[in-house]
């Protein structure tokens, strides 16, 4: 069976997990936390493996974290003390790991390997919420540094095989992403952006689709949402390994004044 691709919300940091006696999150994030609570289930079956890019890793030259097993990269700041003794102690898989490396090569891209690197917490902290029993084994793969969009669907498409075998792909990021616009004063151009970017994506012609979002700059207030870009770009490589099927718009919501939305391909 071939599983879907996604392009998740991570959050703020360890929005989901402030309490240091584990209660539930600030209003705001619940509905972010159920979204992510929620996508196992929703897979037509369990993945055996995750493969996921996080916009907080970028590398010059695309690196597979091929290790078993990491610790977390704390990667957030001035938050409470308790958030840095967080833990999502899940598996890597050196098997998927290669077979990526395998992948993105014989597309033409040079790959490397790193097996220490730790999981930030474009991984840790939604995973904690998706696989809270840390049982599926995870894969990270870095950005490109240049950030370049079509290259970056390019590699989702030479990923896209492990659709096939069990591995769910995905991208790690955030819709909307300026950390100095934030409150109700910014929410009239964050829904105008939204508006355009769910717009591009869910085009239903997979050609014009990648066009669209590989030109994402273009679109309005593109680069008011996204001063840097690291944050879109783990939607392009879902984007790109989900192929010709179908896009969707599979989550949406209002943080910090933002409008933020989740997508899934194929």
């Amino acid at each position: 069976m071939t599983l879907p691709t996604l392009f998740i919300p991570h959050g703020g940091g360890p929005c989901f997990f402030m309490d240091p006696a584990g209660g539930p999150p600030d209003p705001m994030w619940r509905p972010m936390q159920a979204y992510l609570a929620g996508v196992i289930a929703s897979l037509p079956e369990r993945p055996r493996a995750i493969l996921m890019v996080s916009g907080h890793w970028e590398e010059p030259e695309l690196t597979v974290n091929g290790g078993d097993g990491h610790p977390m990269l704390f990667d957030y700041y001035g938050f409470p003390e308790h958030t840095y003794r967080l833990d999502w102690p899940s598996h890597g898989s050196p098997a998927v790991a290669r077979r990526a490396v395998a992948l993105l090569e014989d597309a033409g891209f040079a790959t490397k390997e790193d097996s220490t690197r730790g999981w930030d917490h474009g991984v840790f902290i939604p995973m904690m919420v998706a696989v809270p029993d840390a049982d599926i084994p995870l894969v990270q793969l870095s950005l490109r540094a240049d950030l370049d969009p079509a290259v970056h669907i390019a590699i989702g498409r030479a990923l896209a095989p492990l659709r096939d075998e069990g591995v769910l792909i995905v991208g790690s990021g955030m819709s909307f992403h300026n950390l100095r616009a934030r409150g109700p004063q910014v929410t009239a151009v964050a829904d105008a952006w939204d508006a355009a970017l769910t717009a591009a994506v869910t085009d239903p012609d997979p050609a014009s689709r990648a066009a669209k979002v590989a030109a994402w700059e273009a679109l309005p207030h593109a680069r008011f949402a996204h001063p840097e870009a690291e944050h879109l770009l783990p939607l392009m490589v879902a984007l790109g390994a989900g192929g010709d099927g179908p896009a969707v718009r599979d989550y949406a919501d209002h943080v910090l004044g933002w409008a933020v939305s989740g997508y899934r391909f194929g």
